[in-house]
């Protein structure tokens, strides 16, 4: 490969692009010059001739001289925090910090400082350094600097130093479900599960098994018009909820509804609908859901609810509002804001406001239910907590959010336009993937003090016990893939890994959860390690256990992460049942998406089958003549061989399912995010079916076995 022109490497380098990578296999990849320049041009920056990389950088370093501090300052509890500042060359520089609380630091130390002055524009700038106590407390503060007549200042954050497990957990080891919510179907629902569904299977696996959480998958909106997107990884917000999971039966004010028999009649249809389908059809159901809930909507509110509303509306802030103007405009305009008139196609757009005055039920209504929504989330919350839950529902939060959407339209500067957020290729998607997601510029982010991010977190731990990251490695670099480019095509760009796990291990603290990453796929080594050292819990699923280091085949339990969430399988394979067929050959198979011949992919798929079965028998929990039902048992109890401290067991493995939920590497050549959960028939299985399903029973009680004892080691 070509040597890459120094301007353009030191660009790369400011910006933490990667020029090169290690891939999957070990191999050492030079990153193209064209990836570089588009990558360069998604954070603003023109690199593509020599000409455009000098003013760059000159930028670059006049930028950094202009500013008198940093745009954000990143604390750990108990450590000292250095900074710098930026004054007239021989001027003083006072600086303090003022609190969240209102209370003032004084008596800042300053240290030494060799950094030459800089000519910018005929003023001489000098750099000084200072550092903060180590007993600062925990949270969003900002520190001040006054040098002659001028006063700034930036924000100051200060993190938990170890995040860990919360208190009311205790020294515990604890089991819950894992399941994709929308297809856990009940004889009350709208043909999709909501979160009355949710609410009553967490009280189920808690007070009758002992379950101390239920992992659900993201409940992310979704875009508010046909069609509705399936995946609950491609959200058109992260920041608020799909209304698809209101039980409409469940809002106060349906009981003062004149028109009940009207929503009933809308139910008793949408459930004869998917009675007659295989899979889940969410248009049909938001269709018949979305007209019940405007009906609701329409019933006069008590001065008590009208109070709590507003002060809903208030805590939310500009972000519900502008969430709520993006679903009304994307009713009348489509789902695509890129297609949208130029009045409205940014939130400060001069046709915007227009548009709410005219448009003010329409807007309103999508805050609505919002409320709904964080009314239903608390309650579901509550009582998994008053059932016994030392957890309670465990949120999952997407990588990213659909390029069209609310949250791309809303926070347009703080997103890299012209490249979409992937993963390269490796040892199961051997093609790389394209997620299609605008990730975050991490110079934004820095510039709005991490607000936007800090919002997220905020708002998916505000009734959750928990929140699982997926592709937390993503908080430490991410695969950018330039527009129209294969995911082959990509480049690695850093984050501030410190400021990003920092800000979710502080919202975790203030909302006494956990954090548990989705750590799998191509990690570099040192990321588990600080994962490990921040008190951020990893994921282990046991099919990708593999003694890499010793002998090879499975990695024995008592090898086993402690601070870790363990289970048997994933939403991205099949159930357990169909993972010991094979059934993951078949489909990618039949989809094209393998790499080797299919005979190479059955025989490795047998080997590892039969390691696993040979470590089942070595430890004793299974006999030579098992069928697959005691297979998948023994493997459940396998998890309570290792020292991690949460166990997990999918849904569709309690109920026998064989189907997969995901295929990694398609769309609609495969039905992915809208399979029922369904019995080893094939046939769905209602939510109050569960709950006398001997196998789901079976195995519900070895998890509580499993973790009523401490293991015998741990590493």
């Amino acid at each position: 490969m070509t040597e890459l022109p120094p301007s353009l490497t030191e660009l790369a380098s400011r910006f933490g692009i990667a020029t090169d990578y290690e891939d999957w296999s070990g191999r050492r990849i030079d990153v193209p010059e064209s990836t570089l320049v588009a990558v360069l041009a998604a954070c603003g920056v023109r690199a593509a001739t020599e000409l455009d990389r000098a003013a760059a950088l000159t930028a670059q370093d006049r930028a950094y001289w202009s500013r008198p501090l940093p745009p954000t300052i990143l604390g750990r509890a108990g450590a000292p925090t250095s900074f710098w500042v930026h004054v007239t060359h021989g001027n003083p520089a006072e600086v303090w910090v003022q609190l969240e609380d209102g209370t003032v630091r004084t008596g800042i130390r300053q240290v030494d400082n060799f950094a030459a002055p800089f000519d910018l524009d005929g003023r001489s700038i000098g750099e000084a350094s200072f550092v903060l106590p180590d007993d600062l407390p925990l949270g969003y503060h900002r520190v001040f600097l006054r040098s002659g007549a001028d006063e700034t200042s930036a924000a100051l954050i200060v993190t938990p130093a170890w995040l860990g497990l919360p208190e009311r957990l205790g020294a515990r080891r604890t089991w819950g479900l894992a399941t994709q919510i929308y297809s856990v179907r009940s004889r009350q629902s709208w043909g999709v599960g909501d979160l009355t569904d949710l609410t009553d299977l967490a009280v189920w696996s808690a007070s009758v098994h002992g379950a101390g959480y239920v992992l659900v998958n993201p409940l992310h909106a979704a875009n508010p018009i046909k069609p509705m997107e399936p995946s609950p990884y491609l959200p058109t917000s992260r920041r608020f909820v799909n209304p698809l999971y209101l039980r409409v039966e469940a809002i106060p004010e349906f009981a003062d509804l004149r028109k009940r028999s009207r929503v009933r009649r809308l139910r008793k249809d949408v459930q004869h609908r998917a009675g007659a389908l295989d899979s889940i059809d969410r248009d049909a159901s938001w269709k018949a859901k979305r007209a019940a809930l405007k009906l609701v909507y329409r019933v006069p509110r008590t001065a008590g609810r009208e109070l709590a509303y507003a002060a809903y509306c208030d805590r939310e802030g500009p972000a519900l509002d502008d969430f709520a103007t993006w679903c009304a405009l994307a009713e009348k305009y489509g789902g695509d804001w890129h297609q949208w008139p130029d009045s409205v196609r940014h939130p400060s757009a001069d046709g915007v406001a227009e548009f709410v005055v005219k448009h003010q039920t329409a807007v309103d209504f999508h805050r609505w239910m919002q409320w709904q929504l964080d009314e239903q989330l608390s309650t579901a919350q509550s009582r998994a907590l008053s059932a016994g839950m030392p957890l309670g529902i465990v949120h999952d939060l997407a990588v990213g959010v659909h390029p069209d959407g609310a949250d791309s339209w809303a926070l347009q500067e703080a997103l890299a336009l012209g490249v979409s957020a992937g993963a390269p290729p490796d040892e199961f998607n051997q093609l790389g993937q394209d997620w299609s997601q605008p990730p975050w510029r991490p110079d934004r982010l820095e510039e709005l003090e991490y607000q936007p991010f800090r919002a997220l977190i905020r708002g998916v731990l505000r009734h959750a016990g928990g929140v699982r990251i997926d592709h937390i490695i993503g908080l430490f670099r991410l695969w950018w893939i330039p527009q129209g480019e294969a995911p082959t095509q990509g480049t690695y760009v850093r984050y501030d890994h410190e400021a990003m796990i920092g800000i979710v291990a502080l919202e975790a603290h203030r909302a006494a959860a956990l954090v548990v990453g989705e750590d799998l796929g191509t990690v570099e080594p040192w990321v588990r390690d600080y994962l490990r050292a921040r008190g951020v819990l990893g994921t282990s699923i046991l099919w990708f256990e593999q003694d890499r280091d010793g002998a090879g085949g499975p990695l024995r339990a008592e090898r086993w992460r402690e601070y870790c969430l363990s289970s048997v399988t994933t939403h991205d394979l099949p159930p357990t049942a169909g993972y010991l067929a094979g059934d993951h050959v078949r489909l990618r198979d039949s989809l094209g998406l393998l790499t080797r011949p299919v005979d190479e992919e059955f025989a490795a798929t047998e080997a590892e089958r039969a390691a696993w079965i040979a470590e089942l028998r070595r430890v004793g929990l299974l006999s030579k003549h098992a069928d697959v039902e005691e297979t998948v048992l023994a493997l459940h109890k396998y998890l309570g061989r290792t020292p991690s401290r949460l166990l997990g067991l999918a849904l569709t493995d309690a109920v026998g399912d064989r189907r997969t939920q995901n295929q990694p590497g398609t769309t609609d050549e495969y039905p992915n995010w809208r399979v029922p959960l369904s019995g080893p028939d094939g046939r769905p299985v209602l939510l109050e079916d569960v709950f006398s399903d001997p196998r789901a029973i079976t195995l519900a009680e070895a998890m509580r076995a499993q973790t009523a004892v401490q293991p015998t080691a741990t590493c």
